[in-house]
C-alpha cells in the first residue's frame, strides 16, 4: 500500500507513498513536493515535464509529448492525428468544456465522502478549494523542480494578504464616520464675479437739534415725550411735519425706515384731541381713524398712542385686528373708542356687520404703510372705509405716510387727500436744482416724490450680499446664525423667507439641531457650546395669540433669532436688532428697503445681508440702479466658523490637530452639518413631509417675481436636486418636478376616498337600521322603506319629465 492508487468514491485519487499525490475530487497537492498543485484558479504546472493545463482552454503539453486540447473534444498530438470526442490521448479523455471527470452519483461509496473529506484535510487546516477539472494519476506521477515548489509555497500564501488587505479596509472605515450625503463641493455652478457700481446713496439726516419744547404743545405732553418716551430732540421728518399737521393740513409723508414716523403724526393727534373746545366723551365714538397693514404694527401704534395719551386719560384708545373675538371688539365699540387702530380686512368686517360703529365725529385719516396697505389687496377695503367716513362726515384731515411711494398710493392720495402738502426728507437733501413752489408742490400731490425711484437708506447701516450655490445653502446660513449669535458678540437677528411654510420647516429644523444641546461636547468646550440659541417665528398662518406673544417676546430679549415672512417687514420698532437676512431676495426693491429697515433704526448701528444664487448676481446691479451700496461677503469666510464648532468635527484616530482654517476640514465640517440636517429630516415620514411642502411653497414664491425680474429669477434656472439639498432632501422628490395644477390630480385621487367614505357612512346606516330593528317593532322600518320607494318612484318620475 506504500505506492499504491486507489480511487474509493470515483473522484479522489490518493497516493499515500512518499510522493503522496492526491486528488480530492476538486483539488490537486503534492505533500512531499514531488507534483504540482492546483490554485484556486484551475491551473496546474509541473516544470519538468511541460504540463500546462488551463480551464477554459483544455491541456497543453508543450513538453516531449506535445499533446494539446483546446477544445475539451478530444486530444491532439504533435504528430497531427486529432482524437474524436472519445478518442484517448497522452491523457484522460475530457468531458465537454474540460471539465475533468465527474463525480457519479451510482457510486456504493458515495455515502463515505463526509468521512473522506474528514480524513484527507490539509495540512494547513483550510478547507480545500473546489475546481472544475481534473487531471489524470499519471500527470502528477511527474517530478517536479525546486523552482515549482517556490512556486508552490508563494501560491499558498497569497490569500493572507488579500485578507488582512480586506480587514485592514474594515478597521478603516469603521474608524471614519459613514456619510450618507453626497459632496456638497461639487457640480456646483460657479460663483460669477459681482461688478458693483459704485453709487452715491441717498441718505438722511435722521436727528436734528430742535427740541419738542420749540414746538406749541401741551407741556403735559413734552413731559411725556421727554420721560416715558426718553426722546429729547426731534428728527428731520418730525420737524417738518408735525407742524404742517398743527395747521390741519393734508400731508404725504415719505422719509426712511426708523426715523420717527409713527410720533410724526402721533404727537399733533394727541395735541389737537386734548385741546378741543368741548371735552371728548368716551360715548363719541372715533375722533381718529389709523389704518396700518399688519396686526404687530397695529400693537405697536397702539402702545406708542397709549404712552402718548399717559396725561390724558378721558381719551381712550383702541385696536381693531384680525385673530380678536369680534364680540369682545363690538363690546369695545358699543363703550366707545376715541382713537381707533385697525387693519382694513377687520374694520371693514365691523362696517358690515357691527350697526353700534359710527364715525359721526371723526376729525382724523391716518394711512400708515400705505403702500403696504394696497400690496396686501386691500384697497377695495380701504375704499369701503372711505365711502363710510363720507357718508357721515365729508371733513377731516388725511395723512399717508410710507417709506415707498408707489403708483398704488399715487392713486389713492388722489381720492383721500385734499389739497396735500409733500414732505420728503431725501429730496431735500439731495437739493435738486429746481425745486418746484410750495403752491405746484400742493397741487401736484407730490408725484415727483412718489415716481423718483432712488431710496434713501439709514446711514449706520452696512449692506452685505453673499453668492451661495442652491446646495449650500442650509449650511452657511446656519453657519452664519452660529457665528453671529454663538461665537461673536450677542446679537438679535432677524431672517425673512418667502413663505410660512419654510419659517414652519426652518424653525422646527434648527430648534433640533443648532440649539438642540450638547451630545459631543467637551469639557473644554462646553463655554461656547453651552449657550444655546433662542429661535422665534412670526408668519400669518399663526393663531394671533401666538402672534402676539412671539411678537412681545422678541420685542423684550436680548438676544435671539426670529423667523418670519413680510408681516414682520413693516414699520415694526424692535430694539436692538443687529441683524437683518434676507434668505429668499425680495420681491422689489422698495421691499429690500423695508426689511431692512428693521435694523438700524434712528441712529443705531446694524448690517443686512441678502443671500442670492449664482443664477440672481443681477439683482445686485438692479439694487445698483436704486442707489443702494451692497458689499461682497464670500461665502467661504462665513463656513470657516464651524471649525469653532467640535460638534462638526468628523473624529478620526491617530490624526492630528488641525491649527488654522484648512479648507478641506472646512468642507468636511459643512458635511458633517448637512448630515446632521439630513438625518433629521428623514427620521420620520412626518418631518420628509414637511420638508417637501417647504420645498413646494418655495417654488410657488419664486415663480410669483414680477414680470420686470423674470430675467434674474425664473424657476427654470434653479436645479431642483440642489435646491432640495437647502431643505434636508437628499433627492429631488419626484412629485414636485411638475408642480401640480388646480384640478386634475387631486380629483382623481379625491375620487376613491370619497367612495370610500361613502361606503362607510353606508355601512354605518345600515348598522343603526339593524339595531333600530332590535329595540322596535318592526312597523317603523316598514314604513320607512315604504317612503323610500315612494321618493325613488316621484325621482324618476321627475327625470323622465326633464327634455332632453
Amino acid at each position: 500500500m506504500g505506492h499504491g492508487t486507489r480511487d474509493p468514491a470515483g473522484y479522489g485519487i490518493q497516493d499515500p507513498g512518499p510522493y503522496g499525490i492526491r486528488d480530492k475530487g476538486y483539488e490537486t497537492r503534492d505533500l512531499a513536493g514531488q507534483g504540482t498543485r492546483d490554485t484556486e484558479h484551475g491551473i496546474l504546472r509541473d516544470m519538468g515535464q511541460g504540463i500546462l493545463r488551463d480551464r477554459e482552454h483544455g491541456i497543453r503539453n508543450t513538453g516531449p509529448y506535445g499533446t494539446q486540447d483546446h477544445t475539451g473534444h478530444g486530444t491532439l498530438l504533435a504528430g497531427g492525428s486529432r482524437g474524436g470526442s472519445g478518442s484517448s490521448g497522452s491523457s484522460e479523455p475530457q468531458e465537454r468544456g474540460g471539465c475533468g471527470r465527474q463525480r457519479c452519483p451510482d457510486s456504493p461509496l458515495t455515502g463515505q465522502s463526509g468521512a473522506l473529506k474528514r480524513k484527507l484535510q490539509s495540512p494547513h487546516g483550510n478547507p480545500p478549494v473546489k475546481r472544475k477539472r481534473k487531471l489524470s494519476i499519471n500527470t502528477f506521477r511527474k517530478g517536479a523542480t525546486e523552482a515549482d515548489r517556490r512556486e508552490e509555497g508563494s501560491s499558498s500564501q497569497k490569500p493572507v494578504p488579500k485578507k488582512q488587505l480586506i480587514d485592514k479596509q474594515n478597521e478603516s472605515q469603521k474608524s471614519r464616520p459613514f456619510i450618507k450625503t453626497s459632496s456638497l463641493f461639487k457640480n456646483n455652478p460657479d460663483i460669477p464675479e459681482i461688478h458693483r457700481k459704485e453709487v452715491q446713496q441717498v441718505q438722511e439726516n435722521v436727528f436734528t437739534t430742535d427740541s419738542f419744547s420749540q414746538l406749541d404743545l401741551h407741556p403735559h405732553l413734552i413731559s411725556t415725550i421727554n420721560t416715558v418716551l426718553n426722546i429729547c430732540s426731534m428728527t428731520s421728518v418730525q420737524k417738518q411735519t408735525i407742524p404742517v399737521l398743527l395747521q390741519g393740513r393734508d400731508a404725504l409723508v415719505r422719509s426712511q425706515t426708523g426715523s420717527g414716523k409713527t410720533l410724526a403724526y402721533g404727537i399733533p393727534l394727541v395735541q389737537s384731541l386734548q385741546g378741543m373746545e368741548s371735552k371728548i366723551q368716551r360715548s363719541d365714538g372715533p375722533y381718529a381713524l389709523v389704518l396700518v397693514p399688519t396686526r404687530e404694527l397695529a400693537l405697536q401704534s397702539f402702545d406708542t398712542i397709549q404712552k402718548l395719551l399717559k396725561p390724558f386719560t378721558w381719551i381712550v384708545p383702541g385696536v381693531l385686528m384680525g385673530g380678536e373675538k369680534r364680540k369682545s371688539e363690538k363690546a369695545r365699540l358699543r363703550k366707545g373708542i376715541n382713537i381707533l387702530i385697525s387693519t382694513p380686512g377687520r374694520l371693514v368686517d365691523h362696517i358690515r356687520s357691527t350697526e353700534c360703529i359710527h364715525f359721526r365725529h371723526t376729525q382724523w385719516l391716518i394711512i400708515d404703510e400705505a403702500d403696504r396697505i394696497l400690496d396686501l389687496g386691500f384697497e377695495k377695503d380701504v375704499t369701503v372705509i372711505l365711502n363710510a367716513l363720507n357718508a357721515e362726515r365729508e371733513t377731516r384731515q388725511n395723512v399717508l405716510l410710507s417709506a415707498t411711494l408707489t403708483e398704488g398710493v399715487t392713486r389713492l392720495a388722489d381720492i383721500s387727500l385734499n389739497d396735500p402738502v409733500s414732505i420728503s426728507i431725501a429730496d431735500e437733501i439731495q437739493k435738486l436744482p429746481e425745486p418746484p413752489s410750495q403752491t405746484d408742490r400742493e397741487a401736484s400731490s407730490s408725484s415727483n416724490c412718489m415716481e423718483q425711484k432712488n431710496f434713501a437708506v439709514p446711514e449706520t447701516l452696512q449692506q452685505y450680499i453673499m453668492v451661495v450655490p442652491s446646495k449650500l445653502r442650509l449650511v452657511t446660513l446656519a453657519a452664519f446664525i452660529l457665528q453671529k449669535c454663538k461665537f461673536e458678540k450677542r446679537h438679535k437677528m432677524i431672517v425673512f423667507f418667502s413663505s410660512c411654510e419654510q419659517v414652519e420647516f426652518y424653525h422646527e429644523l434648527f430648534v433640533k439641531v443648532l440649539s438642540g444641546g450638547s451630545e459631543s461636547e467637551q469639557p473644554g468646550h462646553s463655554s461656547l457650546s453651552s449657550l444655546s440659541l433662542q429661535f422665534l417665528r412670526l408668519h400669518g398662518d399663526m393663531e394671533q395669540e401666538e402672534r402676539t406673544e412671539v411678537f412681545q417676546e422678541f420685542l423684550k430679549s436680548k438676544t435671539g433669532i426670529l423667523l418670519c415672512t413680510d408681516v414682520a417687514a413693516r414699520g415694526l420698532d424692535l430694539p436692538q436688532v443687529t441683524w437683518i437676512v434676507q434668505y429668499n431676495a425680495p420681491a422689489s426693491p422698495a421691499e429690500y428697503i423695508h426689511r431692512i429697515g428693521r435694523t438700524a433704526r434712528i441712529g443705531c448701528r446694524g448690517s443686512s445681508l441678502l443671500v442670492l444664487a449664482p443664477s440672481e448676481a443681477g439683482y445686485v446691479s438692479l439694487l445698483a440702479s436704486h442707489k443702494i451700496n451692497v458689499s461682497e461677503l464670500k461665502m467661504e469666510k462665513v463656513l470657516a466658523s464651524l471649525m469653532k464648532d467640535d460638534r462638526f468635527k468628523l473624529h478620526r484616530p491617530g490624526r492630528k490637530k488641525s491649527c488654522g482654517k484648512n479648507p478641506q476640514e472646512v468642507r468636511e465640517r459643512a458635511t458633517v452639518l448637512q448630515t446632521k440636517f439630513e438625518n433629521h429630516v428623514h427620521s420620520s415620514e412626518e418631518n420628509v413631509r414637511w420638508a417637501k411642502k417647504a420645498l413646494q411653497s418655495f417654488l410657488c414664491a419664486y415663480t410669483t417675481y414680477p414680470k420686470e425680474l423674470k430675467h434674474i429669477f425664473h424657476i427654470k434656472s434653479l436645479h431642483l436636486g440642489h435646491v432640495a439639498k437647502s431643505f434636508g432632501l437628499r433627492d429631488a422628490p419626484q412629485n414636485l418636478t411638475a408642480l401640480p395644477t388646480a384640478g386634475s390630480k387631486r380629483k382623481i385621487k379625491a375620487a376613491p376616498k370619497r367612495s370610500d367614505l361613502l361606503k362607510k357612512t353606508q355601512g354605518k346606516r345600515r348598522l343603526a337600521e339593524i339595531l333600530r330593528s332590535e329595540y322596535s317593532n318592526g312597523m317603523d322600518t316598514a314604513g320607512a322603506k315604504v317612503k323610500k320607494k315612494k321618493k325613488r318612484k316621484q325621482r324618476k318620475a321627475g327625470n323622465q319629465q326633464i327634455p332632453t
